[in-house]
């Protein structure tokens, strides 16, 4: 018969869900080489690690349906999300179905909560975003940011579409895999985004290639998609986030601002 103390007992048995659960994801972006992976080996790793707890979380920019071709292609077991602010463009919505349609997917639709826009509208304006760059996050936060929250509750794994070219933000701060925290709670959930590295023309030989889906919204000048009011079309010349909140331009022009919407912020 083996005798342990408390002390050893509790290392060899861990009382902590959570904490078992940190350290196993710490324990991959120790071990594993994401860096070195490639986008099919990152997805494919995610779905037989994760399944069902994976998600790739997409606005339908060319990332995010490459990605799902990818996972639909190989048959992998990842989920499919968007967030719903419930101002998306009109071609939004229908390529939602579109896309469903094509990969025979579902796509998790996630939207605010009907009361907190109630109160954020009450309280500030529909339009509040044109107001000032606290309250634009703030709107941001309460229409796409709580929903997001909401949806990596049910994940261990979330699947991003950042890449290093869409700005100067992101190119110094988008990994591969990077832990970050569930809000509200000590847990840790694994951020992937297996095309950060990659470039435009390599991600539009892709598309042609395969046969991608893409939106209708890049034909008429849009380089990401958002919101009808907060996103707009660029102009040549322009960097590929000028048309997100185009009115805060003049306030930051030659400066650092990310124009970001909350999602990838580091805290």
């Amino acid at each position: 018969m083996t005798v342990m103390t408390v002390d050893e007992k509790e290392r060899e048995f861990p009382t902590d869900p959570i904490q078992e659960h940190n350290e196993r994801l710490s324990d991959y972006l120790r071990d594993l080489e994401f860096e070195q992976m490639s986008a099919q080996q990152i997805l494919r790793w995610a779905s037989e690690t994760f399944s069902g707890r994976a998600v790739i979380n997409t606005s339908f920019q060319h990332t995010g349906t490459t990605m799902i071709h990818m996972a639909v292609t190989e048959g992998l077991a990842l989920r499919f999300a968007t967030l719903d602010t419930l101002r998306l463009h009109p071609e939004t919505y229908a390529f939602i179905d579109e896309v469903q349609s094509r990969y025979d997917c579902e796509i998790e639709i996630m939207q605010p909560k009907s009361g907190d826009v109630q109160r954020m509208v009450e309280r500030h304006g529909e339009y509040l975003f044109f107001d000032s760059k606290e309250k634009q996050e703030h709107c941001c936060q309460v229409r796409k940011d709580w929903s997001n929250n909401a949806l990596l509750k049910t994940a261990d794994c979330w699947i991003s579409g950042q890449r290093w070219d869409q700005s100067e933000y992101r190119k110094q701060t988008a990994q591969k895999a990077v832990l970050i925290d569930e809000y509200g709670t000590r847990r840790k959930v694994l951020k992937l985004n297996p095309l950060v590295d990659w470039d435009d023309e390599k991600l539009q030989d892709f598309i042609a290639e395969q046969n991608v889906l893409v939106h209708p919204l890049y034909g008429q000048g849009y380089p990401s998609f958002g919101c009808v009011t907060c996103a707009t079309p660029i102009r040549p010349g322009e960097s590929k986030r000028a048309g997100r909140w185009r009115w805060f331009n003049a306030q930051h022009e030659g400066g650092d601002d990310p124009k970001e919407c909350g999602l990838h912020y580091n805290i």
